[in-house]
C-alpha cells in the first residue's frame, strides 16, 4: 500500500492557508480530475479521490487540527469514507456552480453576509514560545479576551422582558430576493442585518449587541516541531455568535523566538562548537551538547580544519505528522588560545621549530614588572659567619 502523502501537498497550499486558499485549489482540481471530465482515465480517477480526501480534511476546522498534530494517523476513520476513500460524491455541476459565488438562484455566496443568526467571529492570538519548547512541546496557559453572550438578556439584545420583533422588511427570513430578467438575486436584508430580527428596546447592559467582552484562561497544547507560521486551532472557543448559532474559533499563531547559539533550517538545527588546536590535530573523542540538553559523544577525526561541519543524526527538531526527526549540523572551530601559559608558549615555539615556522618573538616585559625589577633588588646570598674570609 502506498504511503499518502500529505493533504496540504495534495492540495497544493501552505500549511498557513485559510479556508478561501484551500477551497479555490481543491476546485481547481476537482475540475481538473473530476471522473465526468476524464472518463476512463484510471489516473485521474485516484487524483480527484485524494484531491477529495485532503480537501474533507483540511476544510473541516476539527479534522484539520487533528491532522496537524498528529497527521494521517489522527483522522483515519473519522471520515465518512472510513479510512480509505472519499465520503461523498461531488458533482460537477456544483463545482461550475460554485465558481460563480452563489449569485444564481439565491446562493449568497461571493463574500455576501448570509442570512439569519450570525456564527460568532474568529479570534486570533500570536503566541510567543522558546526554540527549545517547540523541540519539546510545550503546554501554556493563555488568558484571552472574547466577546460572551450578555447574561442580562440571554444574548437577545432585547431589554429583559421584552422580545426582539421580526423584521418586516424581509418578513423575518433574513434575505430579500429580486427578480431581474432571468435571474434570481438574493441578498441579505439591509433593515435587519440579516438577522431577521429587529431590537426595538435594547438591553442597557450590552446596549443591543447581545455581547459582552470577557476573558476566559485556556491550556494550548502546542506539539514538538511547530515553527512560526503553524497555527493550532480551537473549534467553538472564540467569539458568541448571534443567539442560536454557534461560536466562532480560537486560532493561536505560533511565533518561535530565535536562539543565541543554534539556528532552524526546516528540521535541521545548525550551530558551532570550538575546539582546541591539539584536539583538531590529533583527534579524540569530544562531547557536544544538543538543544533539549543531551550530551552527545562524537569521535573527532584527526587533522579536522576550522569550519567543517559534522553530522548529528536524528538531533534536530521533531518532524511534524509522523515525519522523521531532523539532524544537528556542527560547524568545528578551531579555538586560538588569546593567553598562554609559560610551559604552552615553550611547547608552541618548540611545534614551530619542527615546523620551521616563523613565529612572532618572546613577549617583553610589561612596564609593571620593569617597576618590580627597579624597587625590588635581587636577594643576595649571604655568607656564613665562620666562612674563611
Amino acid at each position: 500500500m502506498a504511503k499518502k502523502r500529505d493533504y496540504y501537498e495534495v492540495l497544493g497550499v501552505e500549511v498557513t492557508a485559510d479556508e478561501s486558499q484551500i477551497k479555490v485549489s481543491y476546485r481547481r482540481l476537482a475540475l481538473q480530475f473530476h471522473p465526468d471530465r476524464n472518463a476512463g482515465d484510471e489516473a485521474a480517477s485516484v487524483k480527484f479521490k485524494e484531491a477529495t480526501e485532503a480537501y474533507e480534511v483540511l476544510a473541516d476546522k476539527e479534522k484539520r487540527s487533528l491532522y496537524d498534530r498528529g497527521g494521517h494517523a489522527a483522522v483515519d476513520g473519522s471520515r465518512g469514507g472510513g479510512g480509505g476513500g472519499y465520503a461523498q460524491t461531488v458533482d460537477l455541476g456544483d463545482l461550475l456552480g460554485g465558481l460563480f459565488g452563489g449569485l444564481f438562484d439565491g446562493g449568497g455566496g461571493g463574500g455576501r453576509r448570509k442570512a439569519g443568526p450570525q456564527p460568532g467571529r474568529d479570534v486570533q492570538i500570536v503566541l510567543d514560545i522558546e526554540l527549545v519548547e517547540a523541540a519539546r512541546g510545550v503546554k501554556k496557559t493563555v488568558t484571552i479576551q472574547r466577546e460572551d453572550h450578555c447574561e442580562k438578556c440571554n444574548g437577545t439584545g432585547a431589554k429583559p422582558g421584552t422580545k426582539p420583533t421580526n423584521c418586516k422588511r424581509c418578513g423575518g427570513q433574513g434575505v430579500v430576493i429580486q427578480q431581474q430578467m432571468f435571474m434570481r438575486v438574493q441578498t441579505a436584508c439591509r433593515a435587519c442585518n440579516g438577522q431577521g430580527v429587529i431590537v426595538t428596546d435594547p438591553c442597557t447592559q450590552c446596549r443591543g449587541n447581545c455581547r459582552v467582552v470577557g476573558k476566559r484562561t485556556i491550556e494550548v497544547e502546542i506539539p514538538p516541531g511547530v515553527d512560526t507560521g503553524d497555527r493550532i486551532r480551537y473549534q467553538g472557543q472564540g467569539d458568541a455568535g448571534d443567539a442560536g448559532a454557534p461560536r466562532g474559533d480560537l486560532e493561536f499563531a505560533v511565533r518561535v523566538r530565535e536562539h543565541k547559539f543554534f539556528e532552524r533550517d526546516g528540521t535541521n538545527l545548525v550551530c558551532q562548537w570550538p575546539v582546541t588546536f591539539a584536539q583538531a590535530a590529533l583527534g579524540g573523542p569530544i562531547e557536544i551538547r544538543t538543544l533539549v540538553g543531551e550530551k552527545v559523544k562524537y569521535e573527532l577525526p584527526r587533522g579536522v580544519q576550522s569550519h567543517d561541519v559534522i553530522k548529528l543524526a536524528g538531533h534536530g527538531m521533531p518532524g511534524r505528522r509522523g515525519s522523521r526527526k531532523g539532524d544537528l549540523m556542527v560547524q568545528i572551530l578551531v579555538d586560538t588560545p588569546q593567553r598562554l601559559s609559560p610551559e604552552q608558549e615553550k611547547l608552541f615555539r618548540e611545534l614551530a621549530e619542527l615546523e620551521k615556522s616563523d613565529v612572532g618573538p618572546l613577549p617583553k616585559k610589561s612596564i609593571f614588572s620593569k617597576l618590580k625589577d627597579l624597587f625590588v633588588p635581587e636577594e643576595t646570598p649571604t655568607k656564613p659567619e665562620n666562612e674563611p674570609k
